[in-house]
């Protein structure tokens, strides 16, 4: 009989041991850099929080200064879960091993948001038109070159479809975050910038209403999907079933009190988030048609027969994928 309670004891440990084993001893949380990290860590820090509580593990931030880092976090394994842009998101898939696996919404329910060009309230700019004339006259504030609204999507339809490119029109280009790019066009260091909907009329509206007020907006993309959230793929299947469902179960299951007490931290995480959705590598079909198509203007503008061939050949191949998957969503 004694041998027996043993025996089971031992299994026991055993089991419970294996199955901490499949989780990391801690998981590194990576937040791409919209903002200061200082305002990121105080946005994400009880969500986290009640990640690392459902887990069993210590969930730690993991900042860098800019997209890049992140990305290169995830491909050293110094990241294993993250929060980014669909364009980041394509680096992250496609050179460090993630994979799409949720979606962010926000807490009103929609699931995407506009890449925008904002200059200051009193500019004699007000149209993209304006901006088109590329007198050389202004400064513009470019975003970080992994960013979906910030780079991407005004590079495609600002820049690409109009044959041009800030160097173009500018007698200066810098490039910084959005916080960064709304307080430089707010202060008068650069004429034009670009941002997002999000970081001007949810976080900076809400955090330094004085800087917002001097902030118009005058050009403003069509709708971008929301971002993804992105694990590292060699990540163990029992680690992934322990994070998808703390993801999908937030603000969604257990008593009122807890949907409450979850869904207000979701709404002051970034912009303001809803309950997550589930997302996979089909949610970045349409920043690589967009990135495809870029790189097919850049090659025809340097007559370049070779990478005209490569981007006809992607889109070609993102064509057929969207006959797969892009009528039923993601």
């Amino acid at each position: 009989m004694l041998k027996s309670v043993i025996a089971a004891a031992a299994m026991l440990a055993a089991g419970t041991l294996a199955a901490k084993a499949e989780m990391p001893a801690q998981v590194n949380f990576g937040i791409i850099s919209t903002e200061s990290a200082s305002a990121l860590e105080a946005s994400f820090g009880p969500f986290l929080a009640d990640m690392s509580k459902s887990l069993g593990v210590p969930v730690k931030a993991f900042f860098a200064s800019d997209y890049a880092g992140v990305i290169e976090g995830m491909r050293f394994k110094k990241v294993d879960v993250a929060w980014f842009g669909n364009k980041s998101a394509i680096q992250a898939v496609d050179r460090a091993g993630g994979e799409v696996f949720a979606q962010t919404i926000k807490d009103d329910g929609s699931k995407g948001y506009h890449s925008l060009l904002i200059t200051q309230k009193d500019s004699d700019l007000n149209s993209l038109e304006d901006v088109l004339k590329c007198d050389k006259t202004k400064t513009f504030g470019n975003g970080d070159p992994n960013s979906t609204s910030g780079f991407a999507i005004p590079g495609y339809y600002v820049w690409a479809l109009n044959n041009k490119t800030p160097e173009d029109c500018f007698k200066r280009v810098t490039s910084s975050n959005h916080e960064g790019n709304a307080l430089a066009v707010a202060n008068g260091k650069v004429d034009v910038a670009t941002n997002n909907t999000e970081s001007i009329y949810a976080r900076l509206g809400k955090n330094n209403p004085e800087a917002a007020a001097k902030i118009k907006e005058i050009w403003r993309s069509p709708l971008i999907p929301s971002d993804p959230m992105v694990w590292r793929k060699d990540l163990s299947q029992a680690a992934k079933e322990k994070i998808y469902y703390f993801f999908m179960q937030y603000g969604r299951f257990g008593d009122t009190a807890k949907v409450k007490r979850e869904r207000e931290t979701l709404a002051n995480v970034s912009d303001g988030w809803g309950p997550f959705l589930a997302s996979s590598d089909a949610q970045l079909l349409d920043v690589r048609q967009i990135e495809a198509f870029k790189a097919k203007i850049k090659a025809e503008r340097a007559n370049d027969a070779e990478g005209v061939a490569k981007a006809n050949a992607e889109l070609t191949r993102l064509a057929e994928l969207a006959k797969v998957i892009g009528k039923s969503g993601y």
